[in-house]
């Protein structure tokens, strides 16, 4: 039976297990940034959680011990892990609301309810993160009946998740942890797991870091937290856009009750608050240094670098990332968020990262953020790329045995030496250099410039005929490799013509194809 008196054993047994946790947890905090506080943070909020329970009269229904318990985790929520254990008791608060008591199915529910939470009030939710454990814990819950195995299959999966977390996220796998957000849910799912069976648990995985990072403030880098009332929900996405706009680890989380923490890592702390401002009432403001990993009394390790790339389409995302390289996608039309921009970079975890944008636009934001103030202890060269066609070709001379510097201008002459051209499907009239094109006809296009236009007729083009002629005159000035991307839609038919055909005409030539998906083209083709 989990009733009120079980909820508030719970919210006891979470404070006593992670106040013995707690500097463990703290010792292996490296991310978002190692500044040693995940233990403390989740102490606090859970404490300051019980509190407020005890603070209640009796008697109470287990729903609404729940509902206090959230009101009060938001109230006391400390760094991205409180915020983020704060929705988890949410979502177990509207699961339960009204109910005297939790059996089996509303457990099981209150778990997917809190993993949605949890999500929700996150920016940019991140693989490998106490949110991934989360998740984790409440599949392995969906569905259950039995009170006791639905808790025993949530704090399995968690502790399972947590083991993989390293896999997950570069940053925890070079220093060799797991991540400390999660290693405390999971605290949290054992916790309710031994009230639930009366029986004693602990997850055997070690906490300690070999060598751990002694942690340094970052230059004008701030954590800013404040609880908001007085809120229109409809101005929270605003709130969350603006906040991202100036730092990462971005959460807006409210605890349903009217009330919402706010947390951002960001270097302007006014416009943080002035964010807040803008749609209500800040109070409980919170700011203190930021630190992040390094030790200052030796030299940077030879592999703190690292190589992330941006592309449109998760087709083509997948291509790039089976290169070894994080990738962040975004559907094409779209631009990726500050927000998500500087998480893929600061996830990397290394003092140099090199950013491989797969189109002009993609470029320019890149190169938008590559100057943010959140990137001051880091080195970020965005080498320009008008085509994903020449990331792949910086990828391929990617060396990490090379110096640094020597690298990036492998690379770098690499994508300006790989032409590129393009075979799309006109959406309206256009004038070119080469003539009138009208609505559904095929224009080819080498290096941005109009080349051909093969007519739309009754079937419409023959894009066949239309990317060989565009692939003809690539070829004119020389090359020896030919890459092509297929787009989303596009007959299979059509880039197995063009193989042939330029088998046929030129064997010296290597070919490669893969599929791109959503690349807003017919063909994007590479030669080099």
């Amino acid at each position: 039976m989990f009733d009120a008196v079980a909820v508030a054993e719970w919210a006891a047994s979470c404070v006593r297990s992670l106040d013995r946790l707690r500097a463990d947890i703290d010792g292996i905090n490296v991310y978002p940034v190692a500044d040693g506080d995940t233990g403390s943070n989740l102490l606090h909020t859970l404490t300051g959680a019980r509190d407020a329970l005890a603070a209640e009269p009796e008697p109470i229904e287990a729903g609404r011990a729940l509902g206090v318990l959230a009101r009060g985790a938001v109230a006391a929520a400390r760094g991205n892990s409180g915020v983020i254990v704060s929705q988890v008791l949410r979502g177990f608060a509207e699961a339960s609301a009204g109910v005297s008591e939790l059996d089996g199915r509303l457990l099981a529910e209150a778990l997917g309810r809190a993993d949605a939470a949890a999500t929700k009030a996150v920016a940019r939710p991140v693989r490998g993160t106490m949110l991934t454990v989360l998740s984790a814990a409440a599949w392995a819950a969906e569905g259950g009946t039995d009170l006791r195995e639905v808790a025993a299959s949530a704090a399995r999966a968690a502790a399972a998740a947590l083991e993989r977390t390293p896999s997950q996220l570069p940053v925890l796998a070079s220093a060799g942890v797991v991540d400390a957000g999660g290693r405390g849910l999971v605290a949290v799912l054992d916790a309710l797991l031994a009230v639930v069976t009366g029986e004693r648990t602990e997850p055997s995985r070690g906490l300690a870091a070999e060598e751990p990072a002694r942690p340094r403030p970052a230059p004008h880098t701030w954590e800013v937290m404040y609880l908001l009332t007085g809120v229109d929900d409809a101005g929270l996405p605003g709130l969350r856009a603006a906040l991202s706009g100036l730092g990462d680890s971005v959460t807006v989380a409210g605890d349903g009750a009217g009330s919402h923490a706010v947390h951002v890592h960001c270097a302007d702390i006014g416009a943080a608050i002035e964010a807040g401002i803008e749609i209500g009432r800040p109070h409980r403001i919170r700011v203190e240094p930021l630190l992040t990993p390094g030790r200052p009394d030796e030299p940077p390790a030879r592999e703190n670098r690292a190589v992330v790339a941006v592309v449109h389409g998760a087709e083509l995302a997948g291509l790039v990332g089976a290169e070894g390289v994080p990738v962040l996608a975004v559907p094409f039309g779209s631009l990726p968020t500050a927000e998500e921009l500087l998480g893929l970079i600061t996830e990397t975890g290394v003092g140099h990262v090199t950013v491989l944008p797969g189109g002009l636009d993609l470029t320019g934001a890149a190169d938008e953020v590559a100057g943010h103030a959140m990137l001051e202890d880091r080195d970020v060269v965005v080498i320009p790329c008008a085509s994903p066609v020449q990331v792949l070709a910086a990828l391929a001379v990617h060396d990490t045995a090379r110096r640094t510097n020597d690298d990036v201008v492998a690379m770098a002459e690499a994508a300006a030496a790989t032409r590129r051209g393009e075979l799309r499907l006109l959406a309206e009239d256009a004038i070119t250099w080469v003539g009138r094109a009208h609505a559904g006809d095929a224009v080819g296009l080498v290096d941005g410039e109009v080349v051909s236009i093969e007519p739309a007729g009754e079937d419409g083009p023959d894009t066949v005929a239309a990317a060989i002629a565009v692939l003809r005159r690539m070829l004119d000035v020389g090359g020896e490799l030919v890459t092509l991307l297929s787009g989303e839609g596009t007959r299979p038919d059509v880039a197995e013509a063009v193989a042939d055909a330029l088998r046929a005409e030129r064997p010296d030539v290597e070919l490669a194809w893969y599929p791109g998906g959503d690349i807003g083209a017919v063909l994007l083709i590479g030669v080099e």
